[in-house]
């Protein structure tokens, strides 16, 4: 899956059927000539629109850069240090003529017209374990597609079907409640769970195509959006019994974000977006839609995202301070820091060796020795902490960043320990604390060689939740695709005491000193400050809606409407957390 096709066919799924001349006699087939009706009719050919389909998801509104980066910035641990490029979405507060705000609903949507392609090639289910699989993933990465979509834009149209794409009006539908959108989601992975392998196969469904863990994994994080706990935890439980595949935690946390085959696709990583590996890229960077380029680089963008303006990155989103201090307060059992905190921030400790953590460089920054006296802020001008996090600067790999689509690691979109965590926090939602609960917490926390919780620690619902939500699921997954995600399902931009928190997670002050202590003193300011009701998801860009005016005003971001919460929000429970 590394080795991409790049003769991918995209601007077939757009095209239509080639016409001839008005006489019958000249209307003469060119079998050299690939169309949407003769491609694909049979399994070899149609293997290369599913390989399209893997493709699409790579692309800068998809995982790529912008699609992946939006919800970092959303979240409360991260900010933008630039204070430029990702701005809006980390202020939510981004305005309709912002052009930016179509790039993720632009590719997650042709993501969408290549699966439905796929789909509508495919014959009938059982006519053979070939085509089920190719539906089973074409379903997976739709299902994927409009999880994106909903997560970002709320009320997207479906469009499911590919013989609706003859007219405008089959393409340019009305918007759908987020609540139609999730049963199609939960109805495409339902039936991949069915079509696909386990990863126990081998070959290439062990190295990056989607599996059945990959549709249970997501299926049970749609589940949780959804707040349909019940039928989350059985699923969620499903994967940590081996159900749907065999999977463990990596003994190194660090190998989850590392490059290379001892690393990628390993045994904790239900499913990942594949990217080629340094050495093996071409030189094109492909920020369009089409990625098509026989040379393309076929990497990504976030290291640049992340990286040092003094190492050659764009320095745009940093670390927030509440997520280091976080780091700080809890010791290993050995009275060590939180090896998490390695791979997450890039700040100088006395920790560091080369001996500690396991896998690790000691103080280094893309290679380069850091001292106490010569720490590495993201930004220049505005400092913030570097988010080290599928970059390079931990990996011992290079000295300084290949800036653009040139990041060879591949993207963890869901791992094992993120489903332990939402089955904790499933049971919890279902029937409070329990020692099962806590059972799956500590194992994620082992791997940390933090002590053990207690069942005992937690006298309620609302204090289990909180040392998940607001410490075991920051430190395990902070800086990675998802928090933002977290903040909308759970409905805290809609709490007073959930806001208030926000604010304080995400204060930071403008300054190259990375030790402010939190909670920050009089903060420059902070992203929640400048949030809108309604801009927890993005707003239509207003080229699109005069596009296709089926689409009304667009969603709450653009009629800055508050969504209340249909579900309560968890209380806030001091003393957990910073």
């Amino acid at each position: 899956m590394k080795n991409f096709n790049h003769i991918l066919f995209a601007s077939l799924i757009a095209a239509g059927s080639l016409t001839g001349c008005s006489e019958d006699l000249l209307n003469v087939n060119n079998n050299n000539q690939m169309t949407t009706d003769n491609f694909g009719n049979d399994a070899t050919t149609l293997q290369e629109a599913v390989i399209a389909c893997y493709n699409h998801i790579r692309m800068e509104g998809t995982f790529g850069r912008v699609g992946y980066n939006y919800d970092v910035c959303r979240g409360d641990e991260a900010w933008n240090s630039s204070q430029v490029w990702y701005l809006p979405f980390d202020d939510l507060n981004s305005e309709v003529t912002n052009d930016m705000n179509c790039w993720v609903y632009r590719d997650w949507l042709y993501t969408v017209n290549v699966c439905n392609y796929v789909l509508y090639k495919i014959p009938a289910s059982g006519v053979s374990t070939a085509y089920d699989r190719m539906r089973g993933q074409a379903l997976f990465l739709r299902g994927l597609s409009y999880y994106m979509l909903t997560g970002y834009y709320q009320n997207v149209p479906l469009i499911t079907d590919y013989t609706n794409y003859g007219s405008l009006d089959g393409l340019y539908g009305s918007n759908n409640t987020q609540k139609e959108i999730i049963e199609q989601i939960k109805t495409d992975l339902k039936e991949a769970v069915q079509l696909l392998p386990k990863r126990d196969e081998g070959g290439e469904w062990a190295k990056g195509r989607a599996t059945q863990g990959a549709a249970a994994g997501l299926l049970g994080k749609v589940l949780m959006f959804n707040h349909e706990y019940s039928e989350a935890k059985t699923v969620l439980e499903g994967i940590i019994n081996g159900q749907y595949g065999t999977y463990r935690l990596m003994d190194n946390y660090g190998a989850n974000f590392q490059e290379g085959t001892a690393y990628e696709n390993n045994d904790e990583s239900l499913f990942e977006v594949q990217f080629l590996d340094n050495g093996m890229q071409g030189t094109d960077d492909e920020w369009t839609p089409v990625n098509t380029s026989a040379n393309a680089t076929q990497g990504h963008a976030i290291e640049s995202n992340f990286a040092a303006g003094s190492f050659g990155g764009w320095a745009d989103i940093s670390g927030s301070t509440w997520l280091y201090n976080l780091f700080k307060a809890e010791k290993t059992k050995d009275g060590k820091l939180d090896p998490r905190l390695y791979w997450t921030l890039g700040t100088y400790e006395t920790d560091w060796t080369e001996s500690y953590p396991a896998g690790g460089y000691g103080n280094v920054y893309y290679t380069n020795p850091v001292t106490a006296e010569s720490n590495i802020v993201t930004n220049n001008n505005n400092g913030g902490i570097p988010i080290v996090k599928n970059t390079n600067a931990r990996t011992g790999v290079l000295s300084a960043v290949v800036t653009g689509l040139k990041c060879g690691i591949n993207l963890r979109i869901i791992r094992l320990a993120d489903i332990y965590l939402l089955a904790a926090e499933a049971i919890n939602e279902v029937s409070g604390p329990n020692q099962t609960a806590i059972d799956y917490i500590n194992v994620v926390r082992r791997r940390a060689n933090l002590n053990d919780l207690q069942l005992g620690d937690f006298s309620s619902a609302d204090a289990l939740f909180e040392q998940i939500a607001n410490v075991e699921r920051p430190k395990e997954l902070g800086c990675e695709f998802g928090r933002g995600f977290d903040l909308i399902r759970w409905g805290w931009f809609y709490n007073d005491g959930r806001m208030a928190q926000l604010k304080q997670h995400g204060a930071v002050k403008l300054t190259t000193d990375l030790y402010t202590e939190y909670p920050v003193i009089s903060p420059d300011k902070t992203s929640f400050d400048n949030y809108r009701a309604g801009h927890e998801y993005i707003p239509y860009y207003q080229g699109t809606l005069n596009d296709n005016p089926n689409l009304g005003e667009g969603n709450s971001a653009n009629t800055s409407t508050a969504n209340t919460p249909d579900f309560n929000v968890r209380n806030v429970v001091s003393g957990i957390g910073l």
